[in-house]
């Protein structure tokens, strides 16, 4: 159901800080901290530097940079929920139990179980909107021993997107959205159904289940075919981004215009992305990691949310699936791939 992997590697600490970032000191630390890195869905093997996920290896990396070197300053115990949301609450118990220096957890689902499992074991987390899932009361001063990184400006971006995604189709009548439960039943579903209906749009699931893994998401895919879907969203959660290239398989073999969250996604074929850069997300969080290393309390440390979006077309995809994207909107785009 779950693997951990303690690993414990030995290398020279850089000393290079990324620029602009403010309250990381890239000294080499002098004692050696224990960290539980904690996926909600991503394979241990993932959870590496060089393990081929593009978030870890930005987050992984700047803590390198900060002078955080597994085997000299640091000592970093994975694991992975294996997208079986059920048992997350017994993860972290699990890693609770160990009593690392500090949690880096992905998921806001996850995030709320450890936060429940501990009171005082520092968490930096990457959620969504953390209010809005009882993570914090407030971006600004969390309080508690939790703080982290957002993907989240607010739940109006989903309308955004679906804006975005109707002048593509601007036909469609009939838009599916691509999460979990949590998702769909919460703040994201809940604007994108209000926005959906003010259009005349029937926004439709079902929701992802408990166990999140390859045959659910051919399942939901398959219910979305029989019920003549003709477009789709695709959540931010860590859990889809895990499986980022058999979403977008899926959605291209349906031939589904489909908008994302993150630019990975369209790295990998997907049409068109209202993204987010979730690699400097990510750089950030490990500075808050630094931070609290040092001394200071998660509690203060505001929230980091992304603040610059870009609308990204991939015209190659456009082209198999036989859409004529408006000169208009790939105007607008800041990127476009050939």
């Amino acid at each position: 159901m779950r693997r951990r992997e303690l690993i414990l590697l030995f290398g020279a600490a850089s000393t290079a800080s990324l620029a602009g970032l403010s309250g990381a000191r890239a000294q080499q630390p002098r004692k050696q901290y224990r960290v539980a890195i904690v996926a909600a869905s991503d394979p241990v093997a993932e959870l590496t530097e060089g393990g081929g996920n593009p978030h870890y290896k930005a987050f992984l990396g700047e803590l390198r940079r900060l002078g955080y070197v597994e085997g000299q300053s640091l000592v970093i115990e994975r694991y992975s929920g294996e997208g079986r949301t059920a048992h997350f609450g017994e993860l972290a118990r699990e890693v609770v139990s160990r009593n690392p220096d500090l949690i880096f957890a992905t998921t806001s689902l996850l995030v709320r179980r450890l936060k429940e499992a501990t009171p005082t074991i520092p968490i930096v987390g990457f959620t969504a909107d953390p209010v809005a899932y009882g993570i914090v009361t407030d971006l600004a001063r969390p309080g508690g021993n939790v703080t982290g990184i957002s993907a989240d400006v607010g739940v109006e971006i989903w309308s955004k997107r679906l804006e975005l995604l109707r002048e593509v189709v601007p036909k469609a009548s009939r838009i599916g959205f691509l999460t979990y439960r949590l998702s769909w039943e919460g703040a994201q579903g809940d604007v994108l159904r209000q926005a959906a209906g003010a259009a005349g749009i029937e926004l439709l699931g079902p929701p992802l289940d408990d166990p999140v893994q390859p045959p659910e998401f051919e399942r939901v895919m398959s219910v979305m075919a029989e019920q003549n879907t003709q477009a789709l969203i695709v959540g931010d959660t860590s859990i889809n981004f895990t499986y980022r290239k058999l979403i977008v398989d899926l959605a291209n073999a349906n031939r589904l215009p489909a908008i994302y969250p993150y630019r990975e996604y369209l790295r990998l074929g997907g049409l068109m992305g209202y993204a987010i850069d979730s690699e400097e997300l990510l750089r950030h969080a490990a500075n808050q990691v630094d931070r609290i290393l040092r001394g200071e309390k998660p509690g203060e440390l505001p929230y980091y949310q992304a603040t610059t979006f870009e609308l990204i077309v991939n015209l190659k995809t456009a082209r198999e699936l036989k859409i004529d994207l408006p000169s208009s909107f790939l105007a607008r785009a800041d990127e476009v791939i050939e």
